[in-house]
């Protein structure tokens, strides 16, 4: 497998991360910052686009931010495991780690938490 190549638009604040530049895919919002781009047949990731990058990637006073992936409740069952799936293998998972938060007993709400990536100046 290549390296991902990082592109940091600084006026838009994105981050696009491409593991096939200029394949076709299928950009599934799993949050309202964070898009994956999929081949669907091959079930393999594509690309990352990260909106609003330095609020994701900031650290708190108590750690790093964790954001729900509201959008996964929305997609079909398979397309769903098969978004989880990539969610949870490489090269997705070396930039976001996949966890969940359970409010209660009969609630799991899926979280990812960003690895900030270190960008330098073009």
């Amino acid at each position: 497998m290549t390296q991902p190549i990082y592109n940091y638009d600084h006026l838009s604040d994105t981050l696009y991360v491409s593991y096939a530049p200029g394949e076709n895919a299928t950009g599934i919002e799993l949050n309202d910052h964070i898009l994956l781009r999929i081949n669907k047949k091959q079930k393999r990731a594509v690309g990352l686009t990260f909106l609003g990058y330095s609020f994701l990637a900031q650290k708190t006073e108590i750690g790093w931010r964790s954001f729900p992936l509201t959008h996964l409740s929305e997609l079909s069952g398979d397309l769903r495991e098969t978004v989880v799936d990539i969610l949870q293998r490489p090269p997705v998972s070396d930039i976001l780690y996949l966890s969940s938060y359970t409010p209660s007993a009969s609630e799991t709400v899926p979280i990812t938490l960003l690895r900030p990536i270190e960008i330098t100046a073009a």
